[in-house]
């Protein structure tokens, strides 16, 4: 099948970037209209509480730097991700959100973990390795325009500031390697040339016949017609019909 099958554009490409910022944004205009805090339905590490964060603590920003920061790159991924692997994209989201969060909680601070920020590094580190596995070309340029413009994301696996889920981001993270090693996708299949084959005859290739065995190019001459073969050139001529 044709690229067109595997890369094309889906109405899901943008309802999926969509609904996601919108419902972000919805729950922190909900905050600020009925002055509620949703931060104590964050991850809350190592506490069967906390667990419920798993799947909420990416719609709850603390403030609205916060949210801006994520909402770009968020609805970048996600168009990348569901154009790119439209197949599997749901199940990608679906199980990084619950696989990072469970790592967020396992290994978090005592603190509410709360933003999409994990989701965004589940997303680029999903698509950056999935790229480099399948060794396809537009996959493999994908991945690097990821590092290009997100390679700086890395350095908040670390604990590098306090205010920051650095827990949240390493989840995120490993979530996106695990995904992309053990989630199948499928790929259009590069084309060949004739001497990549695994039939291809080097002996009876017009173009390798060209050269000797030492690389050289041979220049090949116009065959010479034989001077002792006796050329016969025949001329027939019909009888005149009688009454001509």
């Amino acid at each position: 099948m044709s690229e067109k099958h595997y890369f094309r554009f889906s109405n899901s490409v943008l309802i999926a970037p969509l609904a996601a910022v919108l419902l972000i944004w919805i729950v922190f205009w909900v905050e600020l209209r009925f002055r509620v805090n949703f931060n104590a339905l964050g991850i809350e590490p190592r506490t069967f509480s906390g667990l419920k964060g798993v799947v909420l603590s990416p719609f709850i920003h603390g403030s609205l730097a916060h949210l801006y920061n994520n909402t770009i790159p968020l609805a970048i991924l996600l168009a990348s991700l569901f154009y790119f692997y439209r197949e599997i994209a749901l199940k990608v989201l679906v199980w990084g959100i619950l696989i990072s969060g469970l790592i967020t909680w396992a290994i978090g601070r005592p603190s509410f973990h709360i933003g999409a920020s994990g989701v965004i590094y589940l997303l680029a580190s999903f698509i950056f390795f999935k790229g480099i596995f399948t060794k396809y070309y537009r996959l493999v340029a994908l991945s690097m325009m990821v590092v290009f413009i997100y390679g700086s994301l890395l350095w908040y696996i670390f604990p590098v500031k306090d205010e920051i889920s650095w827990e949240g981001h390493l989840g995120g993270f490993i979530a996106g390697i695990i995904l992309a090693f053990f989630m199948k996708a499928k790929i259009p299949i590069g084309k060949k040339f004739d001497w990549e084959r695994e039939d291809f005859d080097e002996e009876n290739d017009a173009f390798l016949q060209q050269f000797d065995e030492d690389g050289n190019f041979i220049e090949s001459q116009p065959k010479k017609e034989d001077s002792d073969t006796l050329k016969i050139t025949y001329h027939i001529k019909r009888e005149a019909e009688e009454g001509e």
